[in-house]
């Protein structure tokens, strides 16, 4: 049986988990429109979603062990939190605008053009074609290391969970060990399936939405994406 101080954490949790998820469009929104411009598979997004989530709540976890096992204040650890924070907002930033940057340069070799050519006897022909799709192999791709996943990773491994040393670690430790392992787990567990949540609910959306001539631009909205998302948590505090 759970106290009522740790039952009342247990809500706590679970609740700030859910809200704290759902109105921080960095938890969900890169998987989202990296999974379209990069034509993820919906498991494939599902999978990299979780291990995201997983060094997400992972390093706050650790980061809030360490306070409570050399007695910290709860301010100390406060700073140290916003201090990641905006390292990981300003890497977001960062990863936005190269990847914007590679996305239009991505779309220009992709713009279908017309070249011509002049034979012997004044025989001009033409053909229509795009750079992009020439020379691409099989092998070419399978050899080739996608770095995307790992980058976004490090980032949410460098983004911290705001609430939970300070509201849900440190009044749970004073209950007990096994309280606050129970709140913690709580806390993780929703935190991470409302992100999966969000992002499959949102990319079965995403996917059906045509893009049509925009297509080609995908990447660069993509990086567009990113770059907001982390200006908006840098500078507006989301």
């Amino acid at each position: 049986m759970l106290s009522h101080e740790l039952t009342a954490l247990t809500i706590t949790a679970a609740s700030i988990g859910f809200l704290h998820t759902l109105l921080g469009p960095d938890h969900y929104l890169p998987f989202i429109v990296l999974g379209r411009a990069r034509r993820w598979s919906l498991s494939r997004t599902g999978l990299i979603t979780i291990l995201c989530g997983i060094g997400h709540i992972v390093s706050s976890v650790l980061l809030g062990l360490i306070g409570i096992a050399f007695g910290l204040a709860v301010a100390r650890l406060e700073f140290v939190e916003s201090v990641r924070g905006s390292i990981a907002a300003w890497a977001l930033i960062a990863f936005g605008l190269v990847y914007t940057a590679w996305g239009i340069r991505h779309a220009m070799k992709g713009r279908p053009h017309t070249h011509f050519h002049v034979h012997d006897e004044d025989i001009i022909h033409s053909h229509h074609h795009v750079h992009a799709q020439e020379h691409v192999h099989i092998h070419d791709r399978a050899e080739r290391p996608n770095v995307t996943p790992w980058i976004l990773f490090t980032i949410f491994v460098l983004g911290p969970c705001e609430p939970l040393i300070p509201v849900l670690m440190y009044p749970a430790v004073r209950e007990s060990r096994s309280g606050l392992i129970w709140i913690t787990a709580v806390f993780g567990t929703v935190t991470i399936l409302t992100m999966l949540a969000s992002v499959m609910l949102l990319s079965l959306g995403v996917k059906r939405v045509p893009l049509g001539r925009l297509n080609r631009y995908a990447h660069a909205l993509a990086g567009l994406s990113l770059l907001l998302c982390g200006a908006a948590i840098q500078f507006l505090g989301l």
